[in-house]
C-alpha cells in the first residue's frame, strides 16, 4: 500500500487524544439516582443525547451538556440536577491524554503540520492541547466554526483557514458518528480510524485502522 503525504493532520481532541471521561463522570453523579445495572444504559443514552444536541445550530457546550443530562434524566425516570452538567463542563479542561499521545504525537510534529478539530469552546482547550507533548498549528474549536461535529460547516471553516482542500489531508479520530463519516463525505485524502474501543470499527469509513496514536508515525512512512 502506497504511503499518503498529507500537508496537514487533523485530529478529533477528545477520546482520540484527550482521554474522554464523560460517561465516567456520568455513572459518578447518577450513582445516588440509578441502580448499577442500569449505568450502561444511561451512558448509552447519555452519549445519544449529546450527538443530537450537537447537530442544530451551535450553542454554547455547556447548554450541550445541561440539555444532554436534561434529557438523559426524562429518559432514565429520575430527577435532572443543572449542577451536574456544569460539573463534567468544568472538568474538561482538566482532563490528559491518553499514555500512547504524547510519543506518537512527538515523532511527527516536526514534519507535518497537526491540527486540532474540536467540539469545545476556546476556554476549554487550551490547558488540554498545553498536556499533548507536541505543538500543533492550528487548534480549531466549534465555538470558533459556529459548529460542531459531525455538522460539515465545521470541517468547511477548517479547510478555509488553512486554505486548502480534504483531499490534502489526513483525518484521525476515535469516533464514526462525529468524525469519520463526515471525513468520508467530504473527501479527506486519508482518514484514520483510533481503535479506543468505544465504537465499533467500519470499514466502509476508514481507510487505515490503528490502535492508538504511537502507530501513527508508521502510517504517515516515519
Amino acid at each position: 500500500m502506497s504511503i499518503f503525504q498529507p500537508k496537514y493532520i487533523s485530529f478529533d481532541c477528545y477520546g482520540t487524544l484527550i482521554r474522554f471521561r464523560m460517561s465516567e463522570m456520568a455513572r459518578e453523579f447518577f450513582a445516588d439516582r440509578l441502580p448499577p445495572e442500569a449505568m450502561d444504559e444511561m451512558c448509552r443514552v447519555f452519549s445519544a443525547y449529546r450527538l443530537d444536541e450537537a447537530l442544530g445550530a451551535w450553542k454554547p457546550y455547556r447548554e450541550v451538556l445541561r440539555n444532554a443530562v436534561r434529557r438523559t434524566s426524562k429518559a432514565m425516570g429520575v430527577e435532572y440536577r443543572e449542577a451536574d452538567g456544569d460539573a463534567v463542563y468544568e472538568a474538561v479542561p482538566t482532563w490528559g491524554p491518553h499514555d500512547d499521545v504524547p510519543g506518537g504525537l512527538s515523532q511527527i510534529a516536526d514534519k507535518i503540520p497537526l491540527v486540532i478539530l474540536s467540539n469545545a469552546m476556546n476556554e476549554q482547550i487550551g490547558r488540554n492541547v498545553a498536556l499533548l507533548g507536541a505543538p500543533f498549528h492550528r487548534v480549531y474549536t466549534a465555538e470558533s466554526a459556529q459548529a460542531y461535529k459531525p455538522r460539515m460547516q465545521a470541517f468547511e471553516y477548517m479547510f478555509d483557514q488553512l486554505g486548502c482542500g480534504p483531499e490534502v489531508m489526513m483525518h484521525v479520530s476515535s469516533s464514526f458518528r462525529y468524525d469519520q463519516n463526515t471525513a468520508t463525505d467530504l473527501g479527506f485524502g486519508c482518514r484514520v480510524f483510533v481503535g479506543r474501543g468505544h465504537e465499533p470499527s467500519n470499514a466502509n469509513y476508514r481507510d487505515i485502522e490503528i490502535p492508538h496514536i504511537g502507530c501513527l508515525p508508521a502510517v504517515v512512512g516515519l
